[in-house]
């Protein structure tokens, strides 16, 4: 009994590390189905950064074909210019001499023969050799080798990685260069000081603005980001890890941020939460941080711009706020500025007054986005044109949800062409007439004259675009069923000049 004894405390022994073996078996599935789906992302990110990386190839491949393009025309059509003109002056001197010919009067064809046959002799010889030989080859001779990349693209293929290898600590938030402004939100992070692994990079996660769920709006190298087209008024979460070849390090501690909700607050800094794991701030940021811009936005939720390190665009959608306009917005003092108000709702555009102020974004005119034929001044207030084609330029701040409402001054038109005001997406066409492709929505036409003022007003609760000039409404409303991103827009050529009121 007592051997027996002994032997099953043996067993028993073993049989509990195998229920511990057991456990810790299951918990690798469930750590494999996590890793596999982080895999995923991290895989599908790298082969949409090598995408967007080809397709900026390809725009400036297209470029430099255009400018060929653009090139062989010219040197034609200088020369078809300059042999049009020597014909007409041929043409012209032979019928003279034909003329001269049938003078029945000896003496007075001999007086200007001599002159005559050394013209004509003058002009053949201008018609000389080359003359009559083009100056430009129809061919380009322009030859894509892509050998190399297709070589390349075959070749991708994963490295193995080193289990041996840690996967990194934690990123750090640096609370300093972190700070919301308007709509968007710079955060900043960095690896823990004594920390010596390798980082290939970092996921940055922002939830709805509403306690929902994570989405990642940034993976790359870089260390800052800038998220462009948050809701205004709305408090945001966010977090950020690191991975390398070993896979994906635990979250930082969650840092919570407020958009701009009311005047004279350019800049404001993220605020803490409740909970106590999360980050806190009690420093004020300072504002030339608020300088960061967007480069270009996207609707999905995730997007590299390897060509401006750092940079990430999204937008999130929540349910709207039921917000209506009181019949007049006249009190505005701002450059431009979006509110929203609490009151009857609103059925015409009017003289307009606010019965509660409750959110106020500033604006103006963003110089990064424009074509660069736009002339900025008075701090980027008014703008005009040095092309006497119709150029694009946008505000600086977007909107996704909310009521809107700005103005717009003539301060310089000549008639023509008309200029356009509305609203339009980031990447709209900055070369052509607001309005021209699907990415804008504008009037151009209508009691437009010097020192009009043009007020829009944008509804994303009714998801309506509604125009008024000299506060009177242009017709019923011109849009309907607009849903993202939008951002105030002007397009104009030299002949105009147009001034966000500022009071």
């Amino acid at each position: 009994q007592s051997q027996l004894s002994q032997a099953l405390n043996g067993l028993s022994d073993r049989a509990k590390e195998a229920k511990e073996f057991l456990v810790q078996l299951r918990n690798m599935v469930q750590q494999i189905q996590e890793n596999s789906v982080e895999f995923e992302a991290c895989l599908v990110a790298q082969c949409d950064a090598l995408i967007d990386a080809l397709n900026r190839r390809k725009a400036q491949l297209l470029s430099r074909v255009n400018k060929e393009h653009e090139h062989k025309l010219k040197v034609v059509r200088d020369q078809i210019s300059h042999c049009t003109v020597k014909l007409r002056q041929t043409t012209g001197l032979m019928e003279y001499c034909l003329e001269v010919i049938k003078e029945n009067d000896p003496s007075g064809f001999l007086q200007i023969s001599d002159a005559l046959i050394r013209r004509v002799h003058l002009t053949e010889d201008q018609w000389g050799k080359g003359t009559l030989t083009p100056r430009m080859t129809t061919d380009f001779d322009l030859n894509l080798d892509n050998a190399p990349l297709l070589q390349s693209i075959h070749q991708l293929d994963f490295v193995q990685m080193k289990v041996s290898s840690p996967v990194p600590a934690p990123p750090i938030l640096q609370l300093e260069e972190c700070c919301t402004h308007n709509n968007s939100a710079t955060l900043s992070w960095k690896q823990p000081p004594l920390s010596t692994v390798q980082v290939e990079g970092y996921i940055l996660e922002l939830d709805d603005g509403n306690g929902g769920q994570f989405r990642e709006v940034y993976v790359g190298k870089e260390t800052m980001c800038t998220v462009d087209g948050l809701h205004f008024n709305s408090t945001y979460s966010a977090r950020v890890k690191a991975f390398n070849k070993s896979g994906v390090s635990p979250y930082s501690k969650t840092l919570v941020l407020q958009t701009s909700e009311g005047m004279g607050q350019p800049g404001s800094s993220p605020v803490p939460d409740t909970q106590s794991e999360e980050q806190t701030l009690p420093f004020p940021v300072p504002l030339e941080r608020s300088q960061l811009r967007r480069m270009s936005p996207f609707s999905s939720t995730l997007n590299l711009q390897p060509s401006f390190s750092g940079r990430s665009y999204f937008e999130l959608r929540s349910s709207a706020h039921q917000l209506s306009l009181h019949s007049s917005l006249q009190s505005l003092n701002s450059a431009g500025c979006n509110f929203d108000t609490q009151g009857s709702p609103y059925s015409q555009l009017g003289k307009f007054d606010i019965k509660k102020m409750v959110a106020v974004a500033w604006f103006s005119f963003d110089p990064a986005s424009a074509h660069a034929d736009i002339i900025f001044s008075n701090d980027n207030l008014t703008v005009t044109c040095n092309s006497y084609d119709d150029r694009v330029v946008l505000g600086k701040t977007g909107f996704s949800k909310g009521l809107h409402y700005w103005e717009l001054s003539i301060d310089r038109y000549d008639n023509h062409p008309d200029p356009a005001f509305g609203v339009a997406r980031i990447d709209v066409l900055k070369d052509a007439m607001l309005g021209k492709d699907d990415k804008a929505w504008a009037i151009t036409e209508g009691g437009i004259t010097k020192g009009a003022t043009v007020g829009v007003l944008l509804d994303l609760t009714r998801r309506t675009l509604t125009f008024s000039i000299n506060e009177d409404q242009q017709g019923p409303v011109a849009f309907e069923n607009l849903e993202g991103l939008f951002f105030p827009a002007v397009s104009l050529n030299r002949n105009v000049q147009v001034r966000a009121q500022s009071g």
